[in-house]
């Protein structure tokens, strides 16, 4: 019986952590050497505007909580919940700074937390930002998950220093890919060996032109010399550094031989390029988005646009949608609430290819004029003047009236 509980332990009393709480250990000195952690990584302008990229754009997504309605969906603006995601989480930030704020963190750490305040009803009052470097993700002796935050001098002053538990009703967390479903991978930490070298190819490309883009040389020496340290030391004094290009005047025979080796034949030019794209890889945006031109042309250009909404804003936007509403909005709430982005602004094509998809569904009965007018952000048609008629093509006559001509001639016959 001791082996087999051993074997089939609960899931009510377990003795470790979440198992994706480890992922910190991937975190360090990479293969190339260099440290590489959240924040030196974005000192690359490469992984700064992949994250610059995707955050603004989940910020600057219109977010609404929507109610069912027995004609469908509408905007629940009677919750106290709709003016806290489209416009002030808290009294000291607005929604997009909240939200682009989240998703940084989601793309550096690979999980966003927020802590939830509520009234006495539990109805949420206000979502304040939360560190993910200084939270743990636990569970306690009932198998419970546990939240237990640092609070450090940066934060409001009450309990500096101290650490703070939290239960899942107290944090709207969003997490990344990860292994357990609970936490989330950072996305840094699993390629930290390309950021590195990305890191490393930097800091030479640095210190080589900041000595002149000129390899060292050797000084020849007629005869023999009895203090090299102290020539090596006048010459990089009077021609090195800020130096370089001034014209050097040799005496006593010296000679001067450069050891030149480009940057095109030690592959640095080709190197820090394929490291942009590597950078891109792994937050799946389009070369183009950070700069990268070379495979992209007025033709495909717009393709990758709609691909990258698509296959890369998509699954952000349901991991926030998601959580939002598993953790903002009670059992009964669920039922008749939800919270949705509206991504159809991005998903436009240009203005003739819009207007050419307006026309075929006004033509075939599906759309009316205000449904096009309000995608267009246009004032509506009265009702009186047919804004909200739908019609189909050939006679253009509203739809109700449809063959009307052939119900008649029937009937006098």
């Amino acid at each position: 019986m001791g082996l087999l509980s051993r074997i089939f332990r609960s899931r009510d009393a377990p003795k470790n952590a979440t198992a994706g709480s480890g992922y910190s250990f991937l975190l360090g000195s990479s293969a190339s050497g260099k440290a590489v952690n959240e924040r030196s990584a974005m000192q690359i302008t490469a992984v700064y505007s992949c994250v610059r990229i995707l955050s603004e754009a989940v910020a600057s997504l219109p977010l609404h909580l929507y109610k069912y309605t027995d004609t469908g969906t509408a905007k629940a603006t009677e919750h106290l919940l709709y003016f806290l995601l489209h416009d002030e989480p808290n009294p000291e930030m607005t929604s997009f700074v909240f939200r682009e704020t989240l998703m940084t963190h989601l793309l550096l750490w690979g999980n966003a937390y927020a802590q939830i305040i509520r009234n006495g009803k539990g109805e949420v009052l206000a979502l304040y930002p939360l560190m993910p470097d200084r939270m743990n993700v636990d569970r306690d002796e009932y198998g419970n998950i546990v939240y237990e935050y640092m609070v450090s001098q940066e934060d409001a002053p009450i309990n500096k220093g101290s650490t703070v538990k939290l239960s899942p009703q107290e944090v709207l967390h969003i997490p990344g890919l990860g292994f357990d479903g609970l936490i989330g991978y950072s996305p840094i930490a699993m390629a930290k060996n390309a950021i590195g070298l990305a890191i490393a190819t930097e800091e030479y490309g640095s210190k080589f032109f900041a000595n002149g883009a000129t390899p060292s040389g050797i000084l020849e020496f007629p005869g023999t010399v009895k203090e090299p340290e102290r020539v090596r030391e006048s010459w990089n004094k009077g021609f090195g550094g800020t130096n370089t290009h001034k014209v050097a005047i040799l005496e006593e025979g010296v000679k001067y031989s450069p050891i030149s080796i480009s940057p095109n034949e030690a592959q640095f030019l080709e190197t820090r390029k394929f490291q942009i794209d590597e950078i891109a890889r792994i937050f799946r945006v389009p070369p183009h988005m950070i700069g990268d031109l070379e495979k992209s042309s007025f033709s495909n250009i717009e393709q990758q646009s709609l691909e990258f909404v698509k296959y890369t804003l998509d699954p952000w936007v349901s991991r926030w949608e998601q959580s939002i509403k598993r953790t903002l909005l009670s059992p009964d709430e669920k039922m008749s609430y939800f919270a949705k982005f509206n991504v159809d602004g991005l998903l436009r094509g240009d203005y003739q290819s819009r207007m050419s998809g307006y026309a075929i569904g006004i033509n075939n009965g599906f759309m009316c004029p205000n449904d096009v007018r309000s995608l267009e952000n246009m004032d509506m048609i009265p009702e009186e003047l047919g804004g909200n008629t739908f019609m189909v093509n050939g006679t253009m006559v509203p739809l109700k009236d449809t063959g009307a001509a052939y119900r008649k001639g029937d009937e006098s016959e």
